[in-house]
């Protein structure tokens, strides 16, 4: 995986360097971004706890079960509703007690090409991200050996969990963790009008669209950050925005001071408003003013974010019409592969 990133970012900066970006693409150019953008099939999983249907389907009972909350009043779902596209509509998440948690809920989409989790990149593993939040206090506020009780007096629940850890059948929070991965690593988006046309189909994209294309990958620069078929690149920067949270400034890897968070990916952007680790851009067109109108600069700003970018109203209309064609008709709720047997 970070090979592939690593590949991505080097050939968006030779394709930069060699003047394309954003023209009408020589042949070499146009098959240089079908192959950074094509998706890939199959979402990957560590080999301790590989992908089966046994795994996903109790993931997926598990991330609708409130036992793992204290006093069974939430679940992963409560938050990461599917019908939202797994965020949740909010500015920011909700806390146990109803008052606003610090960030917005991310959408879920994809995850299994990644590897670091939450805003922060604090999480190494999705098995190490699943379990932070049930035993969050502001959060589901679960506590293990309580959860652990409950489940196992349900024997039906006792079953799934032989079948899908026939190895070790007991539950366990270890064994709770590989499921909620599991699950949240089958969680795919599906292929859109874009990834027709990047595949070769001409008259999947509008002219509107196409030429916002050449805006993401071109004068907006956006691709820079949002690379890849997944349109992210995994990485932490400074955007500018307002506000006192350190992010990855104040996590193990993360450089003091510097307030980065997550890229993250525009796949399904459209069901996921509002935007950014704040949820403070309530329209794909706020951000779009964030980054194209100008915005206040900082001195830890990420480099490869142009200061004072301007976009004219009808590059911004071709540039919003192209953002869209990452997204499906209608969200895609609970959508996933049938897993591995």
């Amino acid at each position: 995986m970070a090979s592939a990133l690593v590949a991505g970012v080097l050939l968006v900066g030779s394709i930069a360097a060699a003047g394309v970006l954003g023209t009408v693409e020589p042949a070499g150019v146009a098959a240089a971004w079908r192959t950074l953008f094509q998706r890939q099939a199959e979402p990957p999983a560590p080999a301790d706890n590989p992908l089966s249907a046994a795994k996903i389907a109790l993931g997926r009972q598990l991330f609708n079960d409130m036992r793992l909350s204290a006093g069974g009043r939430r679940s992963c779902a409560s938050c990461h509703q599917p019908a939202r596209s797994f965020s949740d509509g909010r500015p920011r998440a909700r806390g146990l007690d109803g008052a606003p948690l610090a960030r917005n809920t991310p959408a879920l989409w994809n995850l299994a090409w990644s590897s670091r989790y939450f805003w922060d990149g604090r999480a190494p593993s999705l098995e190490a991200q699943v379990v932070m939040p049930i035993a969050a206090p502001d959060e589901m506020a679960g506590d293990w050996s309580t959860i652990l009780d409950r489940l196992a007096a349900d024997a039906d629940l006792a079953t799934a969990f032989a079948a899908a850890f026939p190895e070790a059948p007991g539950i366990s929070q270890a064994s709770i963790a590989k499921a909620l991965a599991s699950y949240v690593r089958s969680l795919v988006s599906p292929a859109t009008r874009f990834d027709a046309w990047i595949a070769g189909t001409a008259g999947a994209l509008t002219a509107a669209e196409v030429r916002g294309f050449r805006l993401f990958t071109g004068k907006a620069g956006c691709v820079l950050c949002h690379v890849g078929w997944r349109f992210t690149d995994d990485r932490f920067h400074d955007i500018g925005l307002p506000g006192n949270d350190a992010g990855r400034g104040a996590v193990g890897g993360g450089t003091p001071g510097l307030p980065a968070f997550k890229t993250p990916s525009l796949r399904e952007l459209t069901h996921t408003a509002p935007y950014m680790h704040d949820g403070s851009l309530p329209s794909l067109a706020a951000v779009l003013k964030h980054y194209a109108g100008g915005f206040r600069h900082r001195p830890s700003l990420a480099p490869n974010i142009k200061r004072g970018l301007k976009l004219s109203a009808s590059e911004r209309a071709d540039l919003l019409q192209f953002l869209r064609t990452l997204s499906s008709d209608a969200a895609p709720a609970g959508r996933q592969p049938a897993g591995r047997d």
